[in-house]
Formats: structure tokens, sequence, C-alpha cells
């Protein structure tokens, strides 16, 4: 199996969690990355604070639309692997979430620096930081470097092929196989799977997911990878920064005129053969506007 176009997918097998993370790469074109991040943040502020779903005042918004649906929640994660915080947007905040990443993740944020701790219009600030890594439950083969879609240069892959130990073909499982453009792999970790779709289809990933599994679901060949079947993964190592300046500077109906002055996140993503390592922040800064003046 090589990789071509891909879907990938980082997820807890006996969790509410469906897709805790995915990243999408098709040849000439970026790599896109999903995290539930942003979810969290926005989950925060419509829960705690607009007491409703966010709509916008004279604009409508698709993206918040799915944002309102609250399709993921942090709920369904466990509780080692994110922290969240929220509050008046102040620099006891700041230093507050500082101290909690560094003793429970001993990490820095990238993305506190960037608010205006100190503006005078500032009202709340939301905040998520997410850390999980999949440690494969056996260490997959170096295989040769190689060129991934249409890449110039050669990349590392990792995999089984026909010099493989036998141990390694019990850590993949064929979810379908329908064509050499249409198929998916999970691979093992301790308590959760990476999935690998190959496809060549267009969606969001959420549609993505949902056709993986009704793929899934309807396949009845042979699941088991054996011996004669070849994987050859690429290592992946990406780091992908969002600012949804579509949803700031509009007024949020149902508060006390209140705007999104900044929606942030980063998502740092690297698989090989060893298993996954993913890091992803975001941040919301909310502000109250400014009354206008009467003449």
């Amino acid at each position: 199996i090589i990789l071509a176009s891909s879907f990938c997918i980082a997820q807890a097998k006996d969790s509410q969690v469906k897709m805790l993370a995915a990243i999408s790469q098709k040849p000439a074109e970026q790599n896109y990355l999903w995290v539930g991040t942003f979810q969290m943040v926005w989950n925060e502020f419509a829960d705690n604070i607009v007491k409703g779903p966010i709509l916008f005042k004279n604009y409508k918004s698709p993206l918040a639309d799915l944002l309102n649906k609250q399709e993921f929640k942090k709920s369904m994660l466990s509780e080692d692997s994110y922290y969240t915080a929220f509050g008046p947007t102040n620099i006891e905040l700041k230093k507050q979430i500082e101290d909690a990443i560094m003793q429970k993740f001993n990490e820095k944020s990238d993305l506190l620096d960037k608010i205006d701790w100190y503006h005078p219009n500032n009202a709340y600030l939301f905040y998520a930081m997410l850390i999980k890594n999949f440690d494969f439950q056996a260490r997959f083969d170096m295989l040769a470097d190689g060129k991934f879609a249409n890449s110039k240069e050669q990349v590392p892959y990792f995999g089984i092929d026909k010099k493989s130990r036998d141990t390694l073909y019990d850590k993949v499982h064929v979810l379908f196989y329908n064509n050499p453009f249409d198929y998916a792999v999970a691979l093992d970790s301790d308590k959760d799977e990476v999935i690998l779709y190959r496809t060549n289809t267009k969606k969001d990933f959420l549609s993505l997911y949902n056709s993986l599994e009704q793929k899934s679901k309807k396949y009845k060949g042979n699941k088991a990878f054996v011996a004669g079947d070849q994987l050859k993964v690429p290592y992946m190592s990406i780091k992908q920064d969002a600012s949804y300046d579509k949803l700031c500077g509009k007024e949020i109906l149902n508060t006390d005129r209140l705007y999104i002055d900044k929606a942030l996140q980063t998502v740092q993503f690297n698989m090989n053969n060893r298993g996954v390592k993913l890091k992803s922040e975001a941040v919301m800064n909310i502000m109250t506007m400014s009354m206008p003046i009467m003449v």
C-alpha cells in the first residue's frame, strides 16, 4: 500500500471520540489539518458567556454554523490530554495558563504573546491546549526513501515489506480495499489507532470520516494484513497556524456588544515509524465594542 493522496486520522478506540485529529495531504496542494482545540474554546464561549449559539449581527457565517453544532467536546477526551481556561483577559490569567501548561505538559504557549493583554476593551479570553502521543505497538521498519505525491525531494518512508518480521503484520488492520485509489488501514498504538485513508475525494474532514466508516462497514473482503502485503507510509512533519479572521470584528448577538478580536490556532503533527505526536493550541480573545459617540 503506497500513500499518494491521503487522509490521516488519529483517534481513541474505546471512547466517544470519533476523530481527534485529521490531516489531509494531496499532490501539489497545501496540507490541511483539523484538531478540536478551536472547537473547545468556541464551546466554552458559547456555553459560559453567550449561553447559546454564537451568532453575528448582520453577518451569516457557515463556519460559525458548523462550530455551533458542537460535534466535538472536551468531555470526549481524557483529562490528561488537554487543558482549558477562560476568564477576564488580564495578565493574571496569562500567568495562570502559562504555569498550568508547564506543570501539566512541560510546554510553553506559542499563542499567548500574540494577545494584547492591556487593551482597554478586553473582556474575556478562552484558551485550550491538547497534547496527545500515539506510540505504535511495534516499531515499523524503515524503508527506502522515495518521493511522496508530486514532491521533488526524497522523503523517508516506514512500513512493512517482504523483509519485515511477521509480528508487524498483526499491528495493521485493513478497513477496506476497493482499488489502488480507495482504501484504508488502521495502525495500532497502545490505546488508540491511526487510520490512513487513500482517497482522491475532496470533502471536508467530517464527510471523509463518515465515508470511511460506511465503506469499512460495507467491506466484505479480507481485513487481515498478511504475508505478501506491503505498507509504505511517508514520514509526516506538519505545522499549521490558523487565524479565523472571518469570525473577528463582528458584533455578537445576545451579548453586551461583544466581538471576537483574535481567533487563533496552531497544530503540530509528526508521524514516524514509532508513532504520532500531536500538539495543538487555540485562543480566542473577546472584546467589548466602544460605545458610539453621541453628538
